[in-house]
């Protein structure tokens, strides 16, 4: 006869890939359930865009019909508990699991592009996901989210005014962009943006979230500064183009982060406007920037590559009709923007499972 604790013994032999331990001492095997050879469990994944699910479940079904019976019929269940490592006092953003930021050394490289298409592609794969637009001066989200139009509500929470984000696409949003009439510029000194930023986090209801993406401006300036002591940040997510001036400034943005006083893990690097792919040719691939540049700031780093971004029109396009490339259905620039959600998830899981608690940084000026 088949038994609960064999069916235990045997899913003890499959292995996490990533965090490098099994499942059952991972304790991700839950309500295993036997019926003459039916055998049924469920394997609680650490997010909803985990890439090697399938993997995981083939590997199951393996080890029970090998180590228990070989005419077991196994039903495997896949869910997930997106996990996170904060041990703050949660003052902040308590409902938030895991803060993204995403930054580059210089504009005009496609980070807001990244940081859209990265936020829904998460909650396309399930998780509930928010995106916040850190760039005061150049706000771009509300654009690329189609929410140009639109103007956010309030609400009241334990007696305190609190702004309610605007969603789209399943992704809760929050942009000075929402707030002020598009034409008009914010013209600000440091200290009154940095001011602001830290409204929208306190002042915006987010609720609970598995991830919030958070939108740099370019740079290492004030912005970051003010992001980083304000909010416990799980990683960075660095975006490049290939070019040499790209990966030139992309790198100080890198050491910015890693500065011993900052010390915010970093998810990977991505390589944004990799190629160009005519829409009439999906196979070709023109590398007109140059080849390579991230992957080899990445190998030089010692920081996972999470892929390229091709240049395709539709990317350009949908950013300017609000209806992003994960959503639209040009399937070079869906398949990309899908994979790169799906590793910064599983990046986002590697660096819970193995760095130091996130934490709010502490600077002295």
């Amino acid at each position: 006869m088949i038994t609960k604790e064999a069916v235990i013994a045997a899913l003890s032999q499959v292995e996490e890939p990533d965090l490098g331990k099994d499942l059952v001492t991972l304790n991700m095997v839950k309500d295993v359930e036997i019926d003459g050879k039916k055998v049924s469990f469920t394997v609680v994944l650490t997010t909803p865009a985990c890439p090697l699910k399938e993997m995981i479940e083939r590997a199951c079904v393996t080890a029970i019909k090998h180590l228990v019976d070989k005419e077991a019929e196994v039903t495997v269940n896949m869910t997930s508990n997106v996990n996170s490592n904060r041990k703050d006092a949660k003052s902040v953003l308590p409902g938030v699991k895991n803060i993204i930021m995403v930054a580059s050394g210089k504009g005009g490289v496609g980070k807001s592009t990244v940081s859209v298409n990265l936020a829904i592609g998460l909650a396309r794969e399930g998780a509930s996901v928010g995106l916040l637009d850190a760039d005061i001066y150049g706000p771009s989200i509300p654009i690329m989210m189609g929410l140009r139009d639109e103007r956010p509500k309030m609400m009241d929470v334990d007696g305190k005014g609190m702004i309610v984000p605007m969603e789209r696409y399943g992704v809760k949003t929050m942009s000075i962009g929402v707030l002020i009439d598009e034409k008009q510029a914010v013209i600000w000194r440091g200290p009154m943006a940095s001011s602001a930023l830290k409204q929208f986090i306190s002042d915006v209801y987010w609720g609970e979230l598995d991830y919030l993406v958070i939108d740099l401006p370019p740079g290492t300036g004030d912005v970051h500064l003010t992001m980083v002591q304000t909010v416990p940040v799980t990683g960075a997510l660095i975006v490049s183009t290939p070019q040499a001036v790209a990966a030139a400034d992309a790198r100080k943005a890198i050491m910015m982060f890693k500065q011993p006083q900052i010390n915010v893990p970093i998810l990977g690097i991505v390589e944004n406007m990799a190629y160009f792919t005519p829409q009439e040719l999906p196979e070709n691939k023109y590398y007109i920037f140059g080849q390579g540049g991230a992957r080899k700031m990445a190998e030089q780093f010692e920081l996972p590559f999470l892929g390229e971004i091709p240049i395709v029109q539709g990317i350009r396009e949908g950013g300017d009709r609000g209806i992003p490339a994960v959503v639209d259905d040009e399937p070079v620039a869906k398949a990309a923007f899908t994979e790169l959600a799906q590793s910064v998830a599983r990046n986002v899981a590697i660096r819970n499972a193995n760095l130091e608690p996130t934490k709010v940084v502490q600077m002295s000026n």
